[in-house]
């Protein structure tokens, strides 16, 4: 097994590739695992981690597969929506706080609550098809680390699986 991220849990981080070399070339079931890094800068946004996404999965060499991401917090999860108008970001930020206020009738005593009910809300993990070695991703779409408890140092772990030429 390869390194282990900041302490966590994570095996395998960067260099995990269980490529088995099958007819015409091609390799079957290889499997990629990195770790990206995300220092947000508030208690509560929505930061765009499509580009860097991107680029971990040109360099896996998968060229066809599943990426799934997850998010190793309790107080931050992931999620895919439009990455063309930041006031989209704003509007869900927004929505979320008068949804799940910051203060209420919460018992847990770290004063973080309403992040938790947040992330649970956002999902922690998520599937993205990846074809020609890029992430299926629509027209619009971006792919977000949702920060609910910030600002905070976070990571977003990432496996691609999947075929190589």
């Amino acid at each position: 097994m390869g390194r282990r991220a900041s302490g966590q849990g994570l095996p395998g981080v960067d260099t995990v590739c269980g490529c088995r070399v099958g007819i015409g070339g091609f390799s079957m079931g290889c499997m990629r695992t990195f770790v990206m890094v995300v220092n947000t800068g508030t208690r509560e946004e929505m930061v765009d981690i499509t580009s860097e996404l991107r680029r971990r999965i040109a360099e896996s060499g998968v060229t066809d597969g599943v990426a799934t991401v997850f998010c190793p917090h309790t107080t931050a999860g992931v999620t895919i929506n439009e990455a063309a108008d930041p006031d989209v970001r704003r509007d869900i930020v927004a929505y979320l706080n008068r949804l799940v206020p910051r203060t209420g009738d919460y018992r847990h005593s770290e004063g973080n609550s309403d992040g938790h009910i947040k992330a649970v809300l956002t999902g922690c993990s998520l599937q993205i098809i990846v074809t020609e070695g890029k992430p299926a991703l629509g027209t619009w779409q971006g792919l977000y680390l949702c920060e609910f408890d910030g600002p905070r140092r976070r990571e977003v772990w990432v496996r691609v699986m999947g075929d190589q030429l």
